[in-house]
């Protein structure tokens, strides 16, 4: 029996469906009354559970041989965030203690390129790059190193345990909306665009689901695998998803300076009409890094081998194409 927390999301939804095409059992942990769109009509066993509640982590781990560790919460805010360090750390150390009573054989902890310094590395980033528990970027970051280091001290104590860092995250089966599929749909409409004058790593969901069973059969107890795709700029991206709709491209692109700038100003907006923010100090400083990330120990030691962008960016917008109704809902609800 496989487990995966967090199995409603963007990446979780995408795993069970990677491990159901490959025949295994599922188990997935849903939060109480949280929305299952994503798994609608798979043929899995979905269990409501609290990664804060020990007891109830304790019944789900009954019977359970690999847990797929993905349920926390992102942020993008700076500044302390209790809720953050709640259930990404204390989440985490629970799931980890459940897993060793249970008898688990193998826990994957889904970690996240930020979780390592964004300061401590030579001109590119790969395993060698510590986990940064006091990144002064946001609370995500440090809540991510943090449950990264506990699940190391766990392997210690005896746990069969890896860590995966994927990159940044996109493609299809995109249910809640993450703001990189609410981007694409915003350039999939025929309009002028706004974007910063940077790039990132992004990578395919499926590949990062398929790498992570690859980390969860062949990964060594203890060490670090970087699950990550291609450097592009945001500009190079938005101009393949309008290429692949015939639109035409018009673009005001902000330099990284300005944008800076405004996005301490957008704080104060976000707080004053108390609206989800999507441009913060931290979502420029992300697109603002664009130090080359390396695969080399995945693709070496576990045959993690992600496709081509190209292909993630034109299977996204069709996705999208045929969910723009979930687009408008989420984009209303901000």
């Amino acid at each position: 029996m496989n487990l995966v927390t967090g199995a409603t999301g963007h990446i979780g939804n995408v795993l069970v469906r990677e491990l159901v095409a490959r025949g295994k059992t599922v188990r997935a942990m849903v939060m109480p009354g949280e929305d299952r769109a994503s798994l609608e009509g798979l043929p899995v066993e979905i269990v409501e559970a609290d990664i804060l509640d020990r007891q109830a982590l304790d019944r789900v781990m009954q019977g359970v041989s690999v847990v797929y560790h993905l349920a926390g919460v992102i942020s993008i805010l700076p500044g302390k965030d209790d809720i953050v360090r709640k259930i990404n750390i204390l989440g985490t150390q629970n799931v980890l203690q459940a897993a060793r009573a249970a008898g688990v054989r193998r826990l994957l902890y889904t970690s996240s390129i930020h979780a390592l310094s964004r300061t401590d590395h030579r001109g590119y980033i790969d395993e060698n790059v510590p986990f940064d528990p006091n990144n002064p970027l946001g609370e995500y970051d440090r809540s991510k190193a943090e449950a990264s280091l506990e699940v190391m001290r766990a392997v210690r104590d005896g746990l069969e345990a890896v860590v995966v860092c994927p990159t940044g995250v996109v493609g299809p089966y995109d249910y809640r909306g993450s703001e990189m599929g609410l981007l694409f749909v915003d350039w999939m409409e025929d309009k002028p665009n706004v974007l910063i004058d940077g790039a990132f790593d992004f990578v395919d969901v499926r590949d990062v689901a398929a790498g992570m069973i690859l980390a969860a059969e062949k990964g060594v107890p203890g060490d670090l695998y970087i699950l990550s795709g291609e450097q592009i700029s945001l500009v190079t991206m938005m101009k393949i998803v309008k290429a692949l709709l015939r639109l035409p491209v018009r673009l005001v692109k902000i330099p990284l300076p300005l944008a800076r700038l405004f996005a301490h100003l957008a704080l104060w907006y976000y707080k004053i009409t108390r609206t989800k923010p999507r441009f913060t100090p931290y979502s420029v400083e992300t697109v603002a890094d664009s130090t080359p990330v390396s695969r080399e120990k995945a693709r070496l030691q576990l045959g993690y081998n992600p496709r081509s962008l190209a292909v993630t960016i034109a299977d996204t917008v069709e996705w999208w194409k045929n969910h723009r109704a979930l687009a408008s809902v989420k984009l209303r609800g901000r």
